[in-house]
């Protein structure tokens, strides 16, 4: 067996392998901590570099939409650029013109970094072919977030191309140790190639850093000598599958066991933990059982009483967690919990802490992230208020995503904020209505005329766009076409060019869509 020092919890990891892909189960003292499914189709995951097209420059937002081959053109922000993008863009130019074919940087002229506070289109050009890091999975409506400052994570390092600077992980905080990472990466690392230190390099020597920093190195130069025959939304450097990517970032942190019940997964974890922790190959096993692997650790369960609407305590309390477009509320019940007046504040207490463990759980459970708002039961000391506080900072140390926590306000409630790079968890229990979204309620419909009329005047007197397409609902098409002076004539008057109008009974009554003339969905900005 093997335990992190000071760490008594034990770490297991499940890797269950359906015909719809792989289930991932993180498991701390047999209480599912993480739950992911990877699809064997999963693209855009966080990480993964393409080449992408810029589409469209929007000063307004001082950002460019970039198609890397999803239905939505992914979003990219001048600030995410990264100072060295001139740089990244000359490389990208010359390997795909075939005049370089290696991705070494020690001849490479660099080019001057960009303002701090420029403006995209003084960067980017419409119809560029462009190198972007994937940052933020698809969520909901939104396509991916992307940036143009390029990094490679290994087990110990992040290589950061066209960079000079040796930066390390602020959780280092050993001087002496910080100086020792410092010189030994300042001295082995290559021209034009930043390195950031990863937390898990403490105490490692020379030749595991060495390793490390080579694998990034050839990942990057395997991915340029891709990009020389890449095609447009092309994927040039692909991130490890979810199952290897956790194993890099937590296997310091020393699993007890990992069980895998397909052959061929097992195989390739096994490859891997050869490659980057030999002594640890013993802990792998494959799961020959006749019970289903999830079935007998209890997953199927666990999974069924987490994912929904309430979520017992083990004191008798209850979480209900409710999500919204802005932010999600979770509020703590006592449930039959004792309620006399003389131990109310202890009850409140008990339960309070205990459903910050649990909190904090399913915050990594569900891989909530945006804003959390949390509903503590009302307690008067502030004594107690501050245990409260401590436990839920203790409780969220071993998340891995960026968090802030904010202390209990003086309604009780508490505030945290939680990177979100991936869609939230969801084990769906129960159907919603695709209209309505289970509000009940849809927009004003009588309204939606409007709304499409103002986009339109947008997109023709502001964006000078022709050959649109409207594709709307059976009613709103007879709306717009019925007279002889019909609203689809006036338009035509007015804007100097035919709008077609197409029926698709498929749509809801206040849904539609804007196509340009060649045929490409117009992302619809709202509040146009």
């Amino acid at each position: 067996m093997y335990h992190s020092v000071g760490c008594t919890l034990s770490n297991e990891l499940l890797i269950n392998s359906t015909q719809k892909g792989e289930r991932i189960a993180l498991l701390q003292d047999k209480r599912l901590l993480e739950y992911h499914v990877e699809t064997p189709d999963q693209s855009f995951t966080v990480g993964d570099i393409y080449l992408g097209t810029v589409r469209k420059l929007v000063a307004g937002l001082n950002a460019a939409f970039v198609d890397v081959g999803f239905e939505k053109d992914a979003f990219l922000h001048y600030l995410d650029l990264g100072p060295n993008i001139n740089s990244l863009n000359k490389l990208t130019k010359d390997v795909i013109s075939k005049r370089t074919n290696s991705g070494k940087l020690n001849n490479f002229k660099m080019e001057p970094e960009i303002e701090k506070l420029g403006k995209i289109d003084k960067v980017l050009s419409k119809n560029q072919p462009i190198l972007v890091q994937i940052v933020k999975e698809p969520i909901s409506t939104k396509g991916p977030r992307l940036s143009c400052d390029i990094s490679i994570a290994g087990r110990y390092i992040v290589l950061v191309p066209f960079s000079n600077s040796v930066n390390l992980s602020k959780k280092i905080t050993d001087k002496q140790e910080r100086n020792r990472l410092q010189r030994l990466m300042s001295s082995i690392k290559p021209a034009n190639f930043g390195v950031i230190i990863r937390t898990v390099a403490t105490g490692k020597d020379v030749d595991e850093l060495n390793k490390d920093l080579q694998d990034c190195l050839d990942k990057w130069e395997n991915g340029i000598k891709a990009l020389r025959d890449a095609k447009p939304r092309d994927r040039v450097i692909g991130e490890m599958n979810r199952a290897s990517s956790i194993i890099r970032d937590m296997l310091n942190e020393s699993f007890d066991s990992i069980t895998v019940d397909s052959k061929e997964v097992y195989d390739d974890i096994k490859a891997y933990i050869h490659n980057i922790a030999p002594d640890k190959e013993n802990i792998l096993k494959l799961h020959t059982g006749k019970n289903k692997l999830f079935e007998q650790f209890g997953m199927e369960k666990q999974i069924k009483g987490l994912f929904g609407r309430s979520v017992s305590l083990p004191n008798g309390g209850y979480l209900i967690i409710e999500h919204t477009e802005a932010l999600h509320v979770i509020d703590v019940n006592s449930g039959n919990k004792s309620n006399s007046e003389e131990d109310q504040e202890a009850t409140a207490l008990s339960v309070n802490l205990e459903a910050a463990k649990e909190v904090a759980r399913q915050l990594r459970l569900r891989d909530m992230g945006g804003i959390i708002v949390v509903d503590f039961i009302d307690m008067k000391k502030a004594e107690n208020k501050r245990v409260l506080f401590d436990t839920m900072r203790d409780e969220m140390k071993g998340d891995r995503s960026k968090y802030t926590i904010l202390p209990l306000s003086k309604f009780g409630l508490l505030q945290i904020t939680r990177q979100r790079v991936r869609p939230e968890m969801n084990i769906v229990t129960r159907e919603t209505c695709p209209t309505c979204g289970g509000t009940g309620t849809i927009q004003a419909s009588i309204l939606v005329s409007d709304v499409i009329e103002n986009n339109l005047d947008y997109m023709l007197s502001k964006q000078n766009e022709r050959g649109i397409t409207v594709v709307l609902h059976p009613f709103l098409h007879s709306y717009f076409t019925k007279g002889i002076m019909s609203r689809q004539v006036k338009w035509f008057f007015q804007y100097k060019t035919w709008v077609k109008l197409i029926k698709d009974s498929s749509l809801g009554v206040t849904d539609f869509k804007f196509h340009n003339q060649y045929g490409e969905e117009i992302e619809i900005v709202p509040g146009n």
